[in-house]
């Protein structure tokens, strides 16, 4: 079981890791990446043709279509999104997201010098925040003499690992479009439903195609997370053009722009020939059993948490075991983020860090966490008939049902006898 120290906690210089798939380089993408080790030149802002036809390749797929010179890439998600919020909001305007939201969101407006105003998010759908609360934003909003442009939503989401019901998305997305919002669609985990055939994910871009601008980090499904890379989808429309415009005009302003290396190996990914697609695939199964098995420990614990639906990540409540833990000095999200690292041996972010309220008592668990051992042990829990029982995730498992035991064990002692 990997471990690690707990990091500083800067407002911006401290963000949670992004939930890696904890696993070896897959040896074809490691392959084209050495290829192109030598390329040194710059790459252009915004990527390739190439590059771009693969990109575009990829949202089509996806029942997206689009042609290159609406398709952008840069390196890593966050850059991207910074571009877009400069080229969407500009200098005065407010962005609006749900909450809990993406870590990686928040700063990008910070940074800009914009307001991120939080809208709830209905228990299970995670990433779209209430169509209702958000009429009511933009409202408050406005008459307290601010400007809402752009909102930020998530239909696989991060860190609830929650996938929202097309039937509230469409709601949502026809407050925002009433209201004049512009949308960018993260849509990272798309390709990591934990139950692909028995799940419905639909793009805000198939209800609303001249308001929403897709994005996507390629780690979310594609690349290792050390490689940073994102794609963008923007409108096929006018509007869509100028923001496509202005995005590479802060890229370029930025240097943001692939390595050459990085590069190869992404458009290689984005063109998804079968070893890729059979890598996620196997990767999507493994972390949906270890997802499973952490959410039936952390409700075995006595803690809460919604069951998750895609990603490599969990969202614990741990509300009810809220004397226990403050009873040993944790009344609120840093305090219990610094409790559970500590104990676990393993980063557990508190949902501060991804926009809840400081005192809720939830934490995010990445399933990578529950991976250890070496490159080949990690390798073999791709086909291990039950990778739940491989050694290292045993242990890992085991040590976070003591911890949550221990709670809920002093918690029974607590209540007063009837």
């Amino acid at each position: 079981m990997r471990r690690r120290e707990p990091e500083g906690h800067g407002p911006v210089r401290f963000g949670p890791s992004f939930p890696a798939d904890g696993l070896p380089v897959l040896p074809e993408l490691a392959a084209r990446l050495g290829a192109a080790e030598h390329h040194g030149e710059a790459q252009p802002a915004g990527g390739t043709p190439a590059l771009l036809e693969a990109a575009c390749g990829y949202w089509t797929r996806r029942g997206l279509p689009c042609t290159p010179h609406r398709v952008a890439v840069a390196p890593g998600a966050p850059p991207l999104l910074l571009a877009l919020t400069a080229a969407l909001a500009g200098e005065h305007g407010d962005i609006l997201a749900p909450r809990p939201r993406a870590a990686w969101w928040g700063p990008c407006a910070r940074l800009l010098g914009s307001h991120l105003f939080p809208v709830p998010a209905p228990a299970g759908s995670g990433g779209i925040p209430d169509p209702y609360a958000l009429l009511e934003t933009v409202r408050r909003v406005r008459a307290e003499g601010g400007n809402p442009r752009l909102l930020v939503l998530s239909v696989a989401d991060d860190p609830t690992a929650a996938v929202a019901p097309p039937e509230l998305l469409h709601e949502t997305v026809e407050a925002a479009a009433a209201e004049g919002l512009h949308l960018i669609s993260d849509e990272t985990w798309r390709d990591t439903a934990h139950d692909p055939h028995d799940t419905l994910l639909v793009s805000p871009a198939e209800m609303l195609p001249g308001q929403v601008t897709v994005v996507a980090d390629l780690a979310g499904s594609l690349l290792p997370a050390g490689w940073p890379a994102a794609v963008a989808r923007f409108p096929d429309s006018a509007a869509g053009e100028r923001t496509h415009a202005r995005v590479l005009d802060v890229l370029t302003a930025l240097g943001a722009r692939l390595a050459a290396p990085v590069a190869a190996a992404a458009q290689y990914a984005l063109d998804e020939p079968e070893p890729v697609t059979a890598r996620r695939e196997a990767a999507v199964r493994l972390h949906a059993r270890l997802a499973a098995a952490a959410h039936r420990t952390v409700l075995a614990g006595g803690a809460l948490a919604p069951p998750p639906r895609a990603g490599r990540h969990l969202y614990a409540d741990l509300g009810p075991l809220r004397e226990s833990l403050a009873a040993r000095g944790v009344g609120d999200a840093q305090e219990l983020e610094d409790f559970l690292t500590a104990r676990l041996g393993l980063p557990a972010p508190g949902g501060h860090r991804f926009g809840d309220d400081l005192g809720a008592l939830r934490v995010r668990l990445s399933t990578a966490s529950l991976l250890g051992g070496t490159d080949e042990e990690r390798e073999a829990a791709l086909t291990s008939p039950d990778p739940v029982e491989l050694p290292d995730t045993r242990e890992a498992l085991l040590t976070l049902r003591t911890v949550l035991d221990e709670l809920r064990d002093d918690s029974a002692r607590r209540e007063p006898s009837r």
